[in-house]
């Protein structure tokens, strides 16, 4: 569609029988939509559409089903109206057992705490950048303007290739997450276009070879062997969605709080010390990633009969607002104690990016606090949100002072 929005589709009749995650009545309040299925006692919704989904929206649930790798695969990690035969890697994060290990292990090096402490300074001189660009006009949309480009030029850093292709990296994943839900063609076509640009950058590498993300997972081996072309190319596609559309998503949704609750945007400029303990909580209580799961042999889960086939919305996000997990789930608590939260996923899955993203959102927030100590969402204009997988600010109106 020409103005980038989803098809008409019938509303929503009964979100225990009938949820969409497209509704927009989902994307203005999911929290509220959640707590209705927790008080009809619906631990799983179930919908026919997308040839037939389940939700679960308790914590045990999803817990539940992120460690079940017999009766749930990870083949599929989009809820679509159509299923792909066969399914387009993305490793590791498609993959099961056994081959999703060995596939795991070549990202983690890369993303260790070291490694982001390395580079956190190049993080923050980023995010100085942005600010010294819309500081001066007392207003921003701190969406467009400053999360969007910051996990943007991070990760362009760390796959070695250029900052200035970020609106590429941008439109792709809107494509691929969003639009290509719906409409097949258009999600295939932004994956082919993204895989054309990888394989360009493969192919330079090996012309001139550099010190950077894609190099090392072009030469990484693979149960023994060389990891397969297919594979290599997949992984990139990955840390670029991965590492992109989520943290804009965190650091947004974060500021859109701290915009509307001046006590606690104070507080945080008060005691800077309290940041790591809110960045948990503000992980858990704006959770941006809701992945996928595929029934592959038949189960039950909270009373609910799963037929193979059938595709799992694994609500993380739901799970972080679970009250019978996190007392007062739906208030943000900037120094709760236990903090057990599911953002970066559950079970094997676990996202291998959590260490980057923590250091991003940390960095972003302390440089805008320094910078812009007093702001709050500008009267009159609304904030709008992403749909679909991963849900966060795609536009913030903010006003300083």
């Amino acid at each position: 569609m020409a103005d980038g929005a989803t098809p008409a589709r019938p509303s929503v009749t009964d979100w225990a029988t009938d949820w969409d995650h497209f509704d927009p009545a989902w994307n203005k309040d999911p929290f509220g939509i959640w707590d209705e299925l927790r008080r009809r006692n619906c631990p799983v919704a179930s919908t026919s559409r997308y040839l037939g989904a389940h939700l679960p929206v308790s914590y045990e649930a999803v817990k539940q089903i992120s460690y079940d790798t017999k009766h749930f695969s990870s083949r599929r990690v989009i809820v679509r109206n159509s299923r792909i035969e066969p399914p387009l890697p993305a490793p590791p994060i498609t993959s099961d057992p056994p081959a999703h290990k060995p596939l795991k292990q070549i990202l983690l090096p890369p993303f260790t705490p070291e490694e982001m402490r390395k580079l956190e300074p190049k993080a923050r001189a980023i995010c100085n950048d942005l600010i010294d660009r819309f500081i001066k006009e007392g207003r921003c949309d701190a969406a467009q303007q400053y999360a969007r480009h910051i996990p943007v030029r991070v990760i362009a850093l760390m796959l070695g290739v250029p900052q200035t292709d970020g609106d590429k990296f941008v439109d792709w994943i809107h494509r691929i997450l969003e639009l290509g839900v719906h409409n097949d063609e258009i999600g295939l076509a932004a994956r082919a276009e993204m895989q054309e640009y990888i394989v360009a950058q493969f192919l330079a590498r090996k012309a001139y070879p550099t010190d950077d993300l894609i190099t090392r997972v072009m030469h990484s081996e693979f149960m023994g062997k060389p990891i397969p072309f297919e594979l290599a190319v997949g992984m990139i596609i990955l840390l670029l969605i991965a590492g992109i559309d989520t943290t804009w998503s965190a650091i947004g949704a974060s500021l859109w709080h701290l915009a509307k609750t001046p006590a606690d945007r104070d507080r945080l400029v008060a005691e800077p010390s309290l940041m790591p303990t809110a960045i948990e909580e503000l992980l858990r209580a704006y959770a941006p990633v809701t992945m996928a799961r595929e029934v592959v042999e038949p189960t039950e889960i909270s009373g609910c009969p799963m037929k193979k086939g059938d595709m799992i919305l694994l609500s993380f996000p739901a799970a972080n607002r679970d009250p019978a997990m996190f007392p007062d789930a739906d208030k943000v608590i900037l120094d709760r104690k236990e903090n057990r939260h599911a953002a970066f996923g559950l079970g094997i899955h676990r996202c291998v990016g959590s260490n980057l993203a923590r250091m991003e959102m940390t960095v972003a927030i302390e440089e805008w606090l320094k910078r812009m100590p007093k702001f709050s969402l500008e009267p009159g204009k609304d904030t709008t949100w992403s749909e679909g997988t991963v849900r966060g600010p795609r536009h913030l109106p903010i006003v300083f002072g």
